[in-house]
C-alpha cells in the first residue's frame, strides 16, 4: 500500500479519535453516559521480498467502557436507597401524628379521666356532668381525626401507587423500544453496537429500580430480558408486559398491583414486589400504616366496649340503668370479588372480648373441605371446627367468626377487619347529662337497732348482676344467727361464694352460709364485705339504689384508666397507645438509620462504577492533544507522499 494510503488511515483514526474524546467531553455530564474509546487494529501487513511491511491502521471498535457486575450492584443499591427513602418520607407522617404531644391521642384521653374524676368529687353534678360529656366528645372527636388522617395517608399511598405503575409501564415500553432498536442496528454483532443506545437503556433499568427492584438478565441479539417480583417478565426481548394499578379484590378502597397477561389481570402478591418506591410503599401500607389505623381502632374499641360495661352496672340521675356511653364499631367483613358466582357463604364477626383483640386482620378461606381463619400478622391457621357450624359461632382473639351457607367452592375466601373502623366510628352514644351511669345499682344500710358491731359495705356488682338486679320491691336482708354464727336471707336459689383471708368457699343454695370478720360474700353478681362482730338478730340490708349524689360507679369508670385491659391483661389504653406510638417510632428511626446506610452504598456503588465509565476530563483533554498530534503526524505522511510523488514525476521529465 502506497504512502499516502497509510497516511490516510492513520488521519481518518486519529480523526474518529478526536470525535469520540469530544462526545465524551460534551455528554460527561449527560446521566448514565459510559465512556467510549477508539480501538485501533493494524490492517494486513503486505509482503515483500525484504519482509511484510505495514499498510496502515483501522478502526476495529468503538469500545464503551461500562461493567454490568457494577452496574447490576448499583441497580441494586438504587433499588434499596429509594425504597428506604419512600418508606421513611410515608412512616414520618404517622410518627408525627402520634407523638405529637397536642394533637395526639393522649392528651384527650387524660382530659376524659380528669373529667371522671372531677365528676366523683362533685357527687355528680350538673357542671361536672356537662364537662364529661364534653371532653367525651373531644375524645370521640380525636379518635376520628387522627383516623382521617392516617385515612389520607392511605389515599396517598393509592395515588403513588398508581403514579409508580404508570411509570413502570412507560420504562417498560421504552425499554422494549430500545431492544428492538439496538437489535437493528447490531445485526448481531457483539462488537458493532450503538453504544448511545446501550447507554440509555442501562439509564432507563435504573430508573426503573427507582420503582421497584428489577432483575436482568442478557437476551438474544444484545437485547435485555428485565423481570420484577417472583419472575414476572417486565420487557422480554421488543415486548414489554404492563401492570395495572386495580383495586384489591377483598378491599375495593385499596389499590394494589396487578399484571396484565393478555385479557386477563392478576393481582400480584404484594410480598413479591420489593425494593424502589412501588415495593416500600406496599410494604409501608402493610407493616406501618395497617398497624397504626388497627392499632388506634383497637384501642378505641376496647374503650368503647369497656366503659359501655361499666356503665351499665350503673345507674343514671333518673335512676335507670345506665345505656350505652359510646357507640362499638362492628368488625368488617368484605368477600373476595373473585368468589365463584354460585357461593352464596355468609360470614359475620363480632367482637364479643375486645381485650383480647389483636391488631391483625384476618382472611377467611375455604380449602375445599375446611373453612381457615388465617390471622394476617403471622399466618397462624385456625379451622373453622365443627363444619357446618349449626348456629355456633367460634371465637378467636375475641371474635366471634359464624359462617353460613348451602352452596360453597374451594378457594372462596373473605377479608376479616375487626378494627379497622374502630376509630373513625367511635361516636358518643349518650344526648343527655343525666345520663351518665354515676351511681352504683346497689345500696347497703345496718339499721339503727343492730346491737353489735357488725359492718357491711358499701357493696358493688359485676355483669351478672344484670340478669337479676334489686327491684324497691326484693331487697335482701342479711340476718345474724348468734347460735350458729350463720348468716341467712340470701336470695332463693343463688350460690353464695365467701371468701376469706384468701381462699373462697361455694355455698349451694340452701346452705348454711357462717359468717366470717372480714369475709366478702359473692352472690348474684353482688359482692359485699362484712367486718365487726355482729349481736343475734343484727341485720343488713341491700336494696336497690336510686342514683342520687352516689358516684360509685363512675369512681369504677375512672379507675379503668389505670386497668391492665388490653393485650390480655397486661396493657392499659395509656400504654397501648404509648407502645403503638413507641412502635411507628423505632420503625421510624429504623428506616431512616437504613436509608442513610443505603445511601452510603450506593454512593459506593455509584463511585466504582464510574471509575469504569465515568468521563475524566483532565485525561480527555490529555486525549486531545494526543489526538491532535497523531492526526497532524498522520497529515505529514501524507505530506511527504505528496512530495515524494512529485519528485518521481519531475524525474520522469
Amino acid at each position: 500500500m502506497s504512502l499516502l494510503s497509510i497516511g490516510k488511515s492513520g488521519l481518518f483514526a486519529a480523526q474518529a479519535a478526536l470525535s469520540t474524546t469530544g462526545h465524551n467531553i460534551t455528554n460527561a455530564n449527560v446521566a448514565g453516559y459510559s465512556r467510549q474509546a477508539v480501538v485501533q487494529a493494524t490492517t494486513t501487513a503486505m509482503q515483500t521480498s525484504g519482509g511484510f511491511i505495514g499498510t496502515g491502521t483501522q478502526i476495529a471498535q468503538v469500545k464503551r467502557y461500562s461493567d454490568e457486575f457494577l452496574n447490576a450492584q448499583v441497580r441494586t443499591a438504587q433499588a434499596q436507597t429509594s425504597g428506604l427513602e419512600a418508606y421513611e418520607a410515608q412512616i414520618n407522617q404517622i410518627d408525627n401524628l402520634l407523638a405529637d404531644s397536642t394533637s395526639g391521642l393522649s392528651p384527650a384521653l387524660q382530659d376524659f379521666f380528669a373529667s371522671v374524676q372531677n365528676l366523683t368529687g362533685d357527687r355528680a353534678g350538673v357542671p361536672s356532668r356537662g364537662s364529661l360529656l364534653t371532653s367525651a366528645e373531644t375524645l370521640t372527636a380525636r379518635f376520628q381525626s387522627m383516623d382521617k388522617r392516617l385515612g389520607e395517608i392511605r389515599e396517598g399511598v393509592n395515588t403513588q401507587l398508581t403514579a409508580s405503575v404508570e411509570t413502570i409501564n412507560v420504562y417498560a415500553n421504552q425499554i422494549a423500544k430500545l431492544n428492538d432498536q439496538i437489535g437493528k442496528l447490531s445485526a448481531g454483532s457483539d462488537l458493532d453496537v450503538p453504544n448511545d443506545l446501550l447507554d440509555q437503556r442501562d439509564q432507563l433499568i435504573m430508573e426503573l429500580n427507582k420503582q421497584v427492584k428489577a432483575t436482568v438478565v442478557p437476551g438474544d441479539n444484545n437485547s435485555l430480558t428485565v423481570s420484577i417480583g417472583n419472575g414476572q417478565p417486565l420487557v422480554v426481548g421488543t415486548t414489554a408486559y404492563q401492570l395495572a394499578a386495580m383495586q384489591s379484590p377483598t378491599d375495593q378502597t385499596r389499590i394494589t398491583v396487578g399484571y396484565i397477561n393478555g385479557a386477563k389481570t392478576t393481582p400480584l402478591p404484594e410480598s413479591t414486589l420489593t425494593g424502589g418506591a412501588l415495593g416500600s410503599v406496599l410494604e409501608f401500607r402493610t407493616k406501618s400504616l395497617d398497624l397504626a389505623q388497627n392499632s388506634l381502632g383497637r384501642i378505641a374499641i376496647a374503650m368503647a366496649t369497656t366503659i359501655n360495661d361499666q356503665q351499665h352496672l350503673g345507674l343514671d340521675a333518673n335512676g335507670n340503668p345506665g345505656a350505652d356511653f359510646f357507640t362499638v364499631p362492628p368488625a368488617e367483613v368484605t368477600k373476595n370479588v373473585n368468589n365463584n358466582i354460585t357461593s352464596d357463604t355468609k360470614i359475620t364477626a363480632t367482637i364479643s372480648d375486645a381485650t383480647k383483640l389483636t391488631t391483625s386482620d384476618y382472611k377467611v378461606e375455604f380449602d375445599g373441605t375446611n373453612y381457615n381463619v388465617i390471622r394476617q400478622s403471622d399466618n397462624k391457621k385456625t379451622v373453622i371446627s365443627p363444619f357446618p357450624q349449626n348456629g355456633t359461632a367460634q371465637t378467636i382473639d375475641g371474635i366471634d367468626f359464624k359462617i353460613s351457607n348451602t352452596k360453597v367452592a374451594a378457594g372462596d375466601n373473605f377479608l376479616v377487619r375487626p378494627t379497622i373502623n374502630g376509630a373513625s366510628n367511635m361516636k358518643l352514644a349518650l344526648t343527655d347529662q343525666s345520663q351518665i351511669a354515676a351511681a352504683a345499682p346497689i345500696a347497703t344500710s345496718i339499721p339503727l337497732t343492730n346491737k353489735g358491731t357488725g359492718k357491711i359495705s358499701e357493696g358493688s356488682v359485676d355483669k351478672n348482676y344484670l340478669a337479676s338486679p334489686l327491684t324497691d320491691a326484693t331487697p335482701v336482708t342479711l340476718t345474724y344467727d348468734g347460735t350458729s354464727g350463720n348468716l341467712t336471707g340470701f336470695p332463693t336459689g343463688q350460690t353464695v361464694t365467701m371468701t376469706w383471708n384468701g381462699e373462697s368457699k361455694t355455698y349451694d343454695p340452701g346452705e348454711t352460709v357462717p359468717f366470717k370478720d372480714g369475709a366478702s360474700y359473692s352472690f348474684g353478681g353482688m359482692t359485699v364485705g362484712m367486718t365487726g362482730k355482729p349481736a343475734n338478730g343484727d341485720t343488713f340490708k341491700i336494696a336497690h339504689n336510686t342514683g342520687s349524689g352516689d358516684t360509685r360507679n363512675a369512681s369504677l369508670i375512672g379507675d379503668l384508666q389505670s386497668k391492665n385491659i388490653l393485650d390480655n391483661g397486661k396493657a392499659t389504653y395509656q400504654s397501648a397507645y404509648a407502645n403503638m406510638v413507641s412502635t411507628i417510632g423505632n420503625k421510624a428511626r429504623e428506616v431512616q438509620v437504613n436509608a442513610e446506610a443505603a445511601n452510603a452504598q450506593l454512593q459506593a456503588a455509584q463511585t466504582a462504577a464510574n471509575n469504569v465509565s465515568g468521563v475524566n476530563l483532565d485525561e480527555e483533554a490529555a486525549n486531545l492533544l494526543k489526538y491532535q498530534q497523531a492526526y497532524q503526524a498522520s497529515g505529514k505522511v501524507m505530506q511527504i507522499a505528496d512530495t515524494i510523488f512529485d519528485t518521481l514525476l519531475s524525474i520522469g521529465h
